[in-house]
């Protein structure tokens, strides 16, 4: 009698399945994966093309420089610690005072939140940011 020789299997993984596996994996991961969204500046806009002439006693500018100096109507220059009060002190004076708020394009962007903050903190509901370009 002749033995007959047993077939070998060669060892391997089945794949069949593993596509399924992959597609639950992602599903699972899309559905209970989270993004944060940046909240951005907090600031409600006026609607487009609304436009008003304000006579220049009614505007404060405020420039931010890229060495985070601050100059109020290109005469005063104040630091940050100051901004606040000089002003409420002008809000007081002028209950119509819009602030008019424009930095350089190289100021970095914390310099300029930083300022806006005070402006915020002094009590200012009008604030215009305005472009560098302008």
């Amino acid at each position: 009698m002749a033995l007959q020789r047993r077939k070998k299997s060669s060892p391997e993984i089945p794949t069949g399945s593993m596509a399924d596996i992959v597609f639950l994996l992602l599903v699972f991961f899309l559905v209970t994966t989270t993004m944060n969204q940046d909240k951005g500046i907090g600031m409600q806009l006026p609607p487009e093309g609304e436009s008003k002439k304000i006579q220049k006693k009614n505007i404060c500018n405020i420039w931010v420089n890229v060495n985070g100096e601050i100059l109020i109507n290109l005469s005063d220059q104040l630091s940050i610690t100051q901004l606040r009060a000089d002003l409420e002190r002008r809000m007081v004076a002028n209950d119509k005072l819009i602030i008019s708020l424009k930095a350089d394009e190289d100021t970095p962007y914390e310099t300029f939140i930083h300022v806006l903050d005070e402006v915020k903190l002094s009590g200012a509901e009008r604030i215009s940011l305005a472009s560098p370009s302008e």
